[in-house]
């Protein structure tokens, strides 16, 4: 068992108005590695009050499920004997009302790209390591988001 630290701070502005909702959202994010990251509501939640150059919750989610799925995929593939030399991916998540005054992020997708060294596994061997990956993700183990894996079919 291990224990993950983050420190969220929030304060009210001078001239803000916290009753009438008149209040930025933008706030920090500080990890227990020492790394302080801007946060913020969405822009699409709640307009001019975000905080337009930091990360809002959401982004974090679709982040956190990208990174926990490459970490779990380079493991595998590094365990199965591929080598790989770069990995990108381009994950969108998609906010939805799920019923009325209710949101979730409902659907995360990936779209993983991978170069490889040497061996490249088949196109079966590739979803074998995508699914193996998803199934071990500690992220996509803890949400109820579907998340799904795009990968091309064929490796680079």
């Amino acid at each position: 068992m291990s224990t993950h630290i983050a420190d969220v701070a929030w304060a009210l502005k001078p001239g803000e108005d916290f009753a009438a909702g008149r209040y930025g959202r933008g706030h920090t994010v500080k990890f227990d590695g020492g790394v302080t990251l801007a946060g913020t509501a969405s822009e699409h939640v709640v307009g001019k009050w975000a905080a337009r150059e930091a990360v809002d919750p959401e982004e974090m989610l679709v982040a956190a499920l990208s990174s926990c799925h490459m970490l779990t995929f380079l493991h595998l593939a590094r365990l199965a004997g591929f080598g790989v030399t770069a990995y990108r991916d381009h994950a969108e998540g998609v906010l939805e009302e799920t019923k009325p005054g209710r949101r979730a992020v409902t659907r995360v997708t990936l779209r993983p790209e991978i170069d490889w060294a040497g061996a490249t596994p088949d196109a079966d061997q590739l979803a074998a390591l995508h699914e193996a990956a998803h199934e071990e993700c500690f992220i996509a183990n803890s949400v109820r988001t579907e998340v799904v894996v795009a990968a091309p079919l064929s490796p680079r």
